[in-house]
């Protein structure tokens, strides 16, 4: 009797007991993206450590996310193709397994970071995450209310964010009222919210100017198919991963003894 078969299937029975019980984590590394909400701001250039990592970003631009190691960058924007004016310079300290934002706001003559982190947790099912983020530097504080309802948002002043509301997906026409108020300074009509996916609102633009008072919607994290070596960091089955191993190293014995019997 050829017993190596089932001497491979004990070895591979003993190391997924072992590996079951231990989680094996990945550590993943910071992800940060910047918006372009500066009205009056010409296209930019973003530096980190001097290098550029976004270029040519217009007024309402939002990059993609980029991965970064952990640590402190001393980050720069410029006018594009650029090295000065630097119209803000900063350093920013980016921790592991974080996301960030860096949303350059008011007007050049005042330009400033608004570094916020970012929650890009997938929603329960059936939900969207949504928050709100005031960046029009000459608007009052506005609710964000569902257009004939309720406020979800209260009193957002310039530089304020409303934190992440969970609500079912579909579409919803919103308003930007003037906080505590009916009075609405900005329709925001049609406003697709799909079911596993985060957003973010952006106010951006003037109230009393140009260009004018816009929402910008952006998407900050989508549920994707599940991958079996996921490549941004996370958990990986490996209970799944060996049990698959072992399933082959069976059928392959199986094989190779059928092939050696009808010899």
């Amino acid at each position: 009797m050829n017993r190596k078969p089932f001497v491979l299937l004990m070895v591979f029975a003993t190391v997924v007991a072992l590996m079951a019980s231990t989680a094996v984590t990945f550590a993943a590394g910071p992800r940060v993206r910047v918006v372009h909400a500066s009205p009056d701001a010409p296209a930019v250039d973003v530096l980190v450590n001097g290098s550029a990592a976004f270029t040519n970003a217009p007024f309402k631009g939002i990059t993609n996310y980029a991965s970064l190691e952990a640590g402190t960058y001393s980050v720069d924007v410029v006018p594009t193709g650029a090295t000065e004016p630097k119209v803000i310079s900063a350093n920013l300290t980016l921790d592991a397994d974080k996301d960030y934002t860096v949303v350059a706001l008011g007007k050049l003559a005042n330009i400033e970071p608004l570094v916020l982190v970012d929650n890009n947790a997938m929603p329960a099912a059936g939900k969207a995450h949504v928050r709100f983020v005031h960046a029009s530097p000459d608007a009052p504080a506005v609710d964000i209310a569902v257009k004939s309802g309720p406020v979800l948002f209260p009193n957002v002043a310039f530089k304020g964010v409303g934190d992440y509301l969970p609500v079912d997906a579909g579409t919803y026409d919103l308003e930007v009222r003037l906080a505590g108020t009916e009075t609405v300074a900005l329709p925001v009509n049609g406003l697709t919210l799909e079911a596993g996916t985060v957003y973010t609102v952006f106010a951006m633009g003037l109230a009393g100017g140009e260009p004018t008072l816009v929402a910008v919607p952006s998407v900050d994290a989508k549920a994707a198919a599940p991958a079996i070596l996921p490549t941004t960091g996370g958990q990986i089955n490996w209970l799944v991963v060996l049990l698959m191993a072992g399933v082959s190293l069976f059928f392959f014995g199986g094989v190779q003894r059928l092939a050696v019997r009808k010899a």
